[in-house]
């Protein structure tokens, strides 16, 4: 193997600047620090990691645990923001899926402390309270997409469910609308009570009366094995004598339901009803005709600005646990119209 040595003696330095270079470490010049770089590159060397953890004790790795999130299309963009700040910042990423078994995700805590782990990411498929089977093992953690139910906090960043919401309703208000449906998520997931009540304080805050809403549920059950009602619910909404102009969808994939029930009964979208969704679950938003009008979930950003925020955890900025939301911008396409 290549060592420091044989680094160092192409470049002409010492071994000390070398390892300052490979340590990222400031007072080298550039000119130094680019010679070095061009000797590690032309002889292959590779920085011994186990050595490097034991002088430093640390070992430049986070953690992700993570329930089923790396089998959710839509939410794997998690994963690729953590991974892009890694990349960027000269860490090592290790990656555990517990399947949602609180044994798996004690064993799992258990392995990263074994690795000596500098910090975990706790991500979770969908937006929920959760407290991390952490056993006796503490290890700075941080929450992406969840945020920790007991008073015992930990730092978590999650998706603004409530603005989304509210932007998505003021959107269809501010175009005319006053007969709007809303067909709901599974009461269980917590962006589905955040997004319903949004809609409801928004349409009261202009003025709309409940008869000018028709609410429904859409599904209910246990996440993954839910009860699907999507496309009788707006079968069932769209035939009513003085029926919604728009309809609120829980999420995109439901969207899919509620344009197959207009066009199953000869209405146009969106000249006969206008819909919107939620989550910009590109898929299914952009497949559409007419493309979708929904609010995007920011899972690259939360992943990218969580792994920042364990960066700081484990740096010891962050001196109180936060809880921090990030936007769900809307995004405006072609299903919805002006009355």
């Amino acid at each position: 193997m290549v060592s420091i040595v044989s680094v160092a003696k192409v470049a002409g330095v010492s071994n000390k600047t070398v390892s300052r270079v490979i340590n990222g470490e400031p007072y080298v010049t550039e000119e130094t620090r680019e010679r070095v770089e061009r000797a590690i590159r032309d002889l292959g060397y590779v920085p011994n990691m186990a050595a490097r953890q034991i002088r430093s004790s640390r070992s430049n790795t986070f953690g992700i645990i993570a329930d089923y999130v790396s089998t959710t299309p839509y939410s794997v963009d998690i994963v690729r923001g953590i991974q892009d700040w890694a990349n960027a910042n000269g860490k090592t990423i290790l990656m555990a899926n517990t399947g949602g078994a609180s044994e798996q995700e004690i064993k799992i805590w258990k392995m990263f402390q074994s690795h000596r782990i500098d910090g975990v990411l706790y991500v979770t498929m969908y937006h929920r309270i959760v407290d991390p089977e952490t056993g006796d093992v503490g290890i700075p953690t941080a929450m992406i997409n969840c945020r920790p139910r007991t008073s015992e906090l930990l730092p978590s960043i999650e998706p603004d469910d409530y603005q989304g919401a509210r932007d998505l309703t003021r959107y269809l208000l501010e175009r005319g609308h006053r007969k709007i449906g809303y067909i709901r998520l599974n009461p269980i997931l917590l962006g589905a009570e955040l997004r319903l009540d949004a809609f409801r304080k928004t349409t009261g805050d202009f003025g709309l009366a409940e008869s000018d809403l028709s609410i429904r549920l859409g599904m209910e059950g246990p996440v993954g094995a839910e009860k699907n009602y999507v496309f009788a619910a707006a079968t069932e909404m769209l035939q009513q004598k003085d029926r919604p102009t728009a309809i609120m969808s829980g999420n995109d994939e439901m969207a899919i339901q509620i344009y197959i029930a207009a066009m199953a009964l000869g209405l146009r979208i969106p000249e006969d009803v206008s819909i919107v969704g939620f989550d910009d679950f590109r898929t299914v938003s952009l497949a559409l005709r007419p493309e979708l009008t929904t609010a995007a979930l920011p899972y690259y950003e939360l992943g990218l600005q969580g792994a920042e925020l364990l960066n700081s955890v484990v740096a010891g900025n962050e001196v109180c646990p936060s809880s921090r939301v990030m936007s769900c911008n809307l995004v405006e396409r072609l299903s919805v119209s002006s009355l």
